[in-house]
Order: C-alpha cells, then structure tokens, then sequence
C-alpha cells in the first residue's frame, strides 16, 4: 500500500527538484527523504526515479504516480478545509501570502486588520506562483496583461480582484493632448522610451503594446521601480506605460493619459485547489477582495476622469 507521507515526499521532490531543498522544505534529513523515496519505488514495484548524472530524473511511472499524488493531496486539502468550515476553526491562523510590489503596497494594507494573521513576502507573479505550487504560500497576488494572459496553474483556483488600467506618463507640459485626455501610442512613436527590466512581464507588455501600435520604443532608461519610471518622466526623459496601482503616492509633476485602445492588468488571488475553502485562507480572500473594492472606488487613478 503507497503510504501518504511518501507521496508528500515525492510531491516535494517534483517541487523543489534535489534531495537537499526537499528535506529542508520538508524539515527532513537527505537520508530520510532517500530513504521514504526507495521505500515508495518498493510499495509501487516500478522505478519512479533514476539518475541522470548528478540530477534525480522521474521516470514514466513516476511521472504518472506524481499526477496521482497531486490530486489525493489536493484531495486531503479540501478534505481538511471542509472539517475545518464545519468545526468552525477559522480566524485563528496565520496565512502566507505572496504578491507583487504595487499590490503589496496597496492592496495588503487594507487587507491586513483582522482575526487570520498575515505573512506577507513580495515576489513577481511567477515567483509567487512557484512558491504557491511549493506550498511556501498560502495564496499568490499576482498580475496578467491584456496583452499578455497569464494561465492559472493546474489544480489551483483564481479570484478577481481588480482590474487595473495601464496610463501614459510623461512631462507636464511637453507637446500633446492636455492631462488626462486619451492617447494613441503610435503618436509616442519617436519618443524616448522608459521600461521595466526585461525580467518583469511589464517589460514584455510594453514591447507588446508599442508592437500592437505600429512600432519599436527607443529604450532610454530601465528600472523595476515605477517610481523611478515616473519621476524621469516627470523630469522629460521620455514617456513611460505605468498600471495605474502602480503610480507613485500623488504622482506630483506628470500628465496621466488613458489609453485610446486600452490595455488593462488584471489582479487577481490564486489559491490550491481546496485550499479556498480553509476558513482562514478564505477570510483572507474576502478581505483582498474588499480592499480591492475599496481602492477601485476610492480611484486608481483620482486624477483621471470618470473615477470616483
């Protein structure tokens, strides 16, 4: 009979990819987790794992057990979350969360009073959702573009939280529409650019939108941080496409402008399958999607018409 506790073991194995980070996330020693994993190739009677040079590589029938195992653990999750809805267990735990910068600053401050203690660590959407499939968290805030879906990980549920609109930023003042007016990107053509590092979907989401628009953007200055972003553009080192959640408390110096043909970034909670349904973990899903709420009503973006 394959025992639980080895399946979690191979489940760990697939996730964190060595021996070693298996145990340490496990609290395992490497000879235990050797040790469970040739004990569950005996109860199976097949390979499950073999050596390819120094890596652990899963064999067919490994692969397939592992499909398996990751269905009974989800299974188990929402076994557990169910008794714990029925004995009324919720509002005492503490959930991890993991989110993107913006969200982070904007979303979880809101969300933070309440029974269920928080464990906040900020990661980029597939950052987060790595450590969500580890199970190093709870639940992940992450982001996908309009022009760039992000898909939802198998086995796991997602909740809308807000749909965030992208804005042009550039200098006060410059030629062109008056602040807050609608833009189109092409008219931004021969500007210089200001863009995210390449490793943030950001970056790709401009290359997307400026590509959409007919061209190029002349690069003139990278960052990750969109206060940077904004605050060159604020001295008239080019033009700048910042999610409107992200903009700087204020944003003081810079014309804002929607997007003619408008680019959105969706925000949303993902959560394993069966994992929502835990008391605590579904409190903290209410309560991002009231803070959610609140930001959207209160303005993303005041300075722009037709927001609240």
């Amino acid at each position: 009979m394959l025992e639980l506790r080895r399946l979690r073991v191979l489940h760990g194995l697939a996730q964190h990819r060595t021996v070693a980070a298996t145990a340490a996330a496990l609290h395992l020693t490497g000879p235990a987790v050797s040790q469970h994993l040739a004990a569950l190739e005996r109860e199976a009677g097949v390979p499950l794992l073999e050596k390819q040079g120094r890596t652990l590589v899963f064999t067919p029938a490994g692969r397939l057990l592992l499909s398996h195992a990751e269905v009974i653990l989800d299974d188990l999750a929402a076994a557990e979350s169910a008794l714990a809805a029925v004995a009324g267990n919720g509002g005492t735990g503490t959930v991890r969360v993991a989110a993107f910068a913006s969200a982070a600053r904007q979303l979880l401050p809101r969300a933070w009073a309440g029974p269920v203690s928080l464990r906040l660590v900020e990661q980029e959407p597939d950052a987060a959702l790595e450590a969500l499939l580890r199970q190093d968290a709870d639940v992940a805030v992450v982001h996908s573009y309009s022009l760039l879906p992000r898909e939802v990980p198998p086995r796991c549920a997602e909740r809308a939280l807000l749909e965030d609109p992208v804005l042009l930023v550039r200098a006060p003042g410059s030629p062109g529409p008056a602040d807050g007016e609608p833009v189109d990107l092409a008219a931004f053509a021969d500007r210089p650019w200001l863009v995210p590092t390449a490793d943030l979907s950001c970056y790709a989401m401009i290359q997307r939108a400026c590509g959409a628009a007919g061209f190029v953007p002349e690069i003139a200055a990278e960052s990750a941080d969109f206060a940077v972003l904004v605050a060159l553009a604020a001295a008239g080192a080019g033009v700048a496409l910042v999610p409107a959640m992200a903009l700087p408390a204020g944003t003081p110096g810079v014309s804002l402008h929607p997007l003619r043909e408008p680019l959105t970034r969706k925000v949303f909670a993902v959560t394993r399958a069966g994992l929502a349904r835990r008391p605590d973990v579904s409190a903290v899903l209410d309560r991002l999607e009231r803070a959610a709420r609140e930001l959207t009503c209160s303005g993303l973006s005041p300075r722009l018409p037709g927001n609240p």
